[in-house]
């Protein structure tokens, strides 16, 4: 895909409720990865992903799902009209999916959600950790304790829950692949609880990789900056959903086929046996993260 044909500020003046369904997104973010070509490089293997519904975890699931993988959807139940798109994107790729609608805070779904997976595909090799939540605040003063609960325990607890989990059912060439933020990197004056648990994210993977390095499974981490997805819009004022990423060099944000095979890259052995504890940016022709 050329970039210069990808949608660019300004984008319609717009904002939706929370979480926010990528249906009423406009433009709709791109997903198909039409000049993608896949090569059978996770043939058969399972993958469960959080988040998977739409936005970066749906350009995910069917990206594996062309290349060869069974995947599980993990999502919140008021995102099931999304769920069902990607759903049937995944089938239509000719790979089977299981829903799993639930919510990561909990670390009894979490351990329903990976006994599923395993139950209905006798395996899993790839878990991405992706669920996430942002709320933007003018300073510490307007951000409450509530709020610094709920991001933890989304894009923290979530992502430990899950990880917890999976890896004693995968075995030597699985993959974890968590979700970070430039933010974790830059700070955010305006977003300090997500800025914090994405920098909590990067170091979590980094300690995992160490952590799991000797049973062949690693880790890694893929940490963009401004994606074209529902989370977004649902954070922001409709003016600054205008200019969305229009401060990068690139002019605009991500859309989320361009963000998905970096996925690819850590899942796949083929690419990346030798990869583990690395948090890589994707930043739209930034070139320093801090």
């Amino acid at each position: 895909m050329s970039w210069e044909r990808t949608p660019e500020p300004p984008f319609p003046r717009q904002q939706l409720d929370k979480p926010g369904l990528e249906s009423e997104l406009k433009p709709r973010p791109r997903y198909q990865a039409p000049e993608y070509r896949e090569s059978g490089k996770l043939e058969d293997r399972v993958a469960l992903i959080t988040g998977g519904d739409s936005g970066i975890g749906r350009g995910v699931a069917v990206l594996f799902a062309r290349e060869g993988a069974n995947v599980a959807i993990a999502y919140r139940p008021e995102e099931e009209d999304d769920a069902k798109e990607t759903a049937e994107a995944i089938e239509a790729a000719g790979r089977d999916v299981l829903r799993l609608p639930g919510d990561v805070r909990d670390e009894a779904y979490c351990r329903r959600a990976v006994d599923r997976v395993v139950e209905v595909f006798g395996r899993l090799d790839i878990l991405v950790n992706n669920a996430a939540y942002q709320q933007h605040r003018e300073g510490i003063e307007d951000l409450d304790v509530d709020q610094w609960d709920l991001t933890f325990k989304t894009n923290v607890y979530g992502y430990f829950y899950m990880a917890k989990a999976a890896v004693p059912h995968m075995e030597e060439g699985g993959a974890v692949i968590n979700s970070g933020s430039i933010a974790g990197m830059r700070g955010s004056g305006r977003m300090l609880d997500y800025a914090a648990t994405k920098g909590a994210v990067h170091a979590f993977t980094k300690s995992l990789a160490q952590d799991l390095v000797a049973r062949g499974i690693r880790v890694n981490c893929v940490s963009p900056g401004p994606v074209w997805t529902p989370l977004n819009p649902a954070d922001r004022a409709p003016g600054e959903v205008s200019e969305f990423g229009a401060a990068t060099p690139y002019g605009r944000p991500a859309q989320p086929e361009e963000i998905a095979p970096a996925y690819v890259f850590f899942a796949s052995g083929a690419d990346s046996s030798y990869v583990t504890g690395e948090v890589l940016t994707l930043l739209g022709g930034s070139t320093r993260a801090g």
